[in-house]
C-alpha cells in the first residue's frame, strides 16, 4: 500500500493588512462566493486524492476547529496550534516527524485562492527527483515577491524574496511539493522544534538554500493572494467570473 498523500494548509496569520474583515474572523474562514477559503482548499485536496492535511491555527483559533468539526471532508484533517506564530518554515520543522515516511508533501499557503491542478504538480515534482518543486507565476509586481531565476528545464538557479532588482517575474505561488530532503535546508541546529532564536520563514531562510536542488513549476491556473480588502474583493469577482461557485 502506498503512504499517504499529506499537505500543509499554512492558514495560522494574523491577517493584520485585511482588518477589519479580520478583526474576529480568522484569514482563512473569509467566504469566497458562498464557501470560505479553506473550504476551497480542503476540496481541492480531495478532489486530487489528498488523504491527510495539517492546518495550522493562531488568530481566532476556536473557528477554525469549530468549521473542520461541523464541516466533514473525505481526508482526515489535524489542527496544530501555534501560541505564537513559528512562521511558515517553523511550522513545517515542528511537524517534520509527521512526514518522515519520505512521500512526498504539498506545502500550501492558504491566503492563496486557487484552483491549481495539485495532480498534475504532483507528476511534475515525481518526474524530476529533486527535493522540492517551487510553484511559480508571472508577477506584475516582482519586487513585492520571492523571485526565482529558471533554466530552460525548470532547474532554479538563483531565489530572492522581494528583491530590490528583480532579475525575472517569476514568482513564489506558495503552492510548493516537497520530500524529507528539505529539512537540510532548515537554518536550524538540533532537534529541538521549539528553540527557534526567530521565526523560521520559507521564503527568505529556506527555499534560497534549495537553489539547484529545485525544479520551478508553472502555474497556469487561477491563482489570487487575497492579502489585502482591495484583492479580496477582487479575487471574488473574478472567481465567480471564472464559473466558480
Amino acid at each position: 500500500m502506498s503512504p499517504p498523500l499529506k499537505a500543509f494548509v499554512l492558514a495560522a496569520g494574523m491577517g493584520t493588512r485585511m482588518r477589519p474583515l479580520t478583526d474576529e474572523m480568522p484569514k482563512c474562514l473569509l467566504p469566497i462566493g458562498n464557501k470560505p477559503l479553506l473550504q476551497i482548499w480542503l476540496e481541492n485536496l480531495e478532489r486530487h486524492g489528498i488523504d491527510e492535511v495539517i492546518i495550522n491555527t493562531h488568530w481566532c483559533a476556536a473557528k477554525v476547529e469549530e468549521f473542520i468539526q461541523k464541516k466533514r471532508f473525505n481526508l482526515r484533517v489535524i489542527t496544530f496550534h501555534e501560541p505564537e506564530l513559528l512562521g511558515s518554515g517553523g511550522t513545517i520543522w515542528a511537524n517534520r516527524e509527521w512526514v518522515e515516511d519520505g512521500s512526498p508533501f504539498f506545502i500550501l499557503y492558504g491566503d492563496n485562492l486557487t484552483d491549481v491542478n495539485l495532480t498534475n504538480l504532483l507528476r511534475f515534482h515525481l518526474d524530476h527527483g529533486h527535493p522540492f518543486t517551487l510553484g511559480v507565476f508571472k508577477a506584475e509586481n516582482p519586487s513585492h515577491c520571492g523571485i526565482a531565476e529558471v533554466q530552460e528545464d525548470g532547474l532554479v538557479t538563483g531565489f530572492v524574496e522581494k528583491p530590490k532588482q528583480p532579475r525575472s517575474d517569476l514568482a513564489a505561488a506558495g503552492v510548493y511539493l516537497a520530500d524529507r530532503r528539505i529539512f537540510e535546508a532548515f537554518p536550524v541546529q538540533g532537534n529541538n522544534a521549539d528553540g527557534f532564536a526567530r521565526l523560521i520563514d520559507l521564503g527568505f531562510h529556506v527555499i534560497p538554500n534549495l537553489v539547484i536542488k529545485m525544479k520551478a513549476y508553472l502555474i497556469k491556473e487561477f491563482l489570487m493572494d487575497i492579502g489585502t480588502p482591495e484583492s479580496y474583493r477582487k479575487a471574488q469577482t473574478l472567481w465567480k467570473e471564472g464559473g466558480h461557485e
